[in-house]
């Protein structure tokens, strides 16, 4: 696609970048951006390139070809510098597991010249039910908030977050995606990498979808939901215990409302997907011919394009 300029007070550039592993080009050429009081979501199947893009944004390695700037320097040569303005939370938490939880919360505050009060933190995030537990006994989603408080304690300037709310029951997810919030609203830059479509789609201010190592969509959620993007929005999703004709149904449905453009597809085994005009006749119109078919539905639900039906229909359905 295009490569967009980024605006004046981005805060993260990546242009161009390029990383080889064997030979082969992991990150091809890649371009994106993020802006301060924004989040900014990485979105991409495994392997498209998104973890080493943010990995060369957090210095953890050196690019290959191309250039990154956080805050206007080199992530790798000017890691002391910009070591204090940026927060870093990986997916595997890279914490010490032999210290109690709110020990080393304790400690990572203390390398700041003005941390956040670690006491407030802890309750925002739950961590007191876990103060003295030691980190590799803890559960994955308590890992995850005690890495998240450690990345933000420091009142970093950019903040990395890959796969934030990994393993977390709802309630701390939602805590999570608050203070998420929180530190757009105090101008941080946030960047996130997340396969919760609900989660870039609640949150993103923008998002970019990777794929073969290189941007392929880029804009705010509703951009890419825009329903001229690919097609009509669905309307209707449904499983069914048994196989539909979707050719039947797209000519009854067409039929029932003369001057209507019908698209039905077969997403997963037993789920389909009718996009079409969104209207109480349209939907009765499906009913009804789901019922010339005879068709036991397990569920039928009414709805909007969401994220995750643009991110499939950019990278595929195909297992990787």
């Amino acid at each position: 696609m295009p490569t967009t300029v980024p605006p004046v007070e981005a805060a993260v550039v990546v242009h161009r970048l390029r990383k080889t592993y064997g030979g082969r080009d992991v990150v091809d050429g890649l371009d994106l951006h993020a802006s301060a009081g924004a989040v900014t979501a990485v979105l991409g199947p495994n392997g498209a390139g998104k973890t080493t893009t943010v990995e060369c944004c957090e210095g953890l390695r050196s690019p290959d070809g191309g250039s990154v700037r956080v805050l206007g320097l080199d992530p790798v040569a000017d890691a002391v510098a910009l070591r204090p303005r940026v927060g870093v939370m990986l997916q595997d938490g890279g914490l010490p597991t032999g210290v109690r939880a709110l020990e080393m919360l304790r400690h990572v505050a203390s390398m700041y010249a003005a941390p956040r009060d670690v006491g407030e933190l802890a309750e925002r995030l739950g961590l007191h039910a876990f103060a003295r537990t030691t980190v590799r006994r803890l559960s994955g989603g308590q890992r995850q908030r005690l890495a998240l408080a450690a990345a933000v304690v420091g009142r970093p300037e950019v903040v990395f977050l890959d796969e934030p709310s990994a393993g977390m029951d709802p309630q701390s997810r939602h805590a999570v995606w608050e203070l998420v919030r929180e530190l757009r609203a105090d101008g941080v830059a946030v960047v996130l990498t997340t396969h919760l479509m609900d989660e870039a789609e609640d949150l993103a201010d923008r998002v970019h979808v990777v794929d073969h190592g290189r941007v392929i969509a880029s804009g705010s959620v509703p951009e890419l939901l825009a329903a001229d993007a690919d097609g009509p929005a669905p309307t209707v999703r449904l499983d069914a215990t048994d196989d539909l004709d979707v050719a039947t149904l797209t000519a009854d449905l067409t039929a029932a409302l003369p001057g209507t453009t019908w698209q039905v597809t077969r997403t997963d085994p037993g789920t389909y997907q009718v996009s079409g005009p969104t209207s109480p006749a349209a939907v009765a119109a499906v009913a009804a011919g789901l019922a010339a078919q005879d068709v036991l539905v397990r569920r039928l639900g009414v709805g909007r394009r969401t994220l995750e039906d643009v991110f499939l229909d950019l990278t595929g359905r195909h297992l990787r």
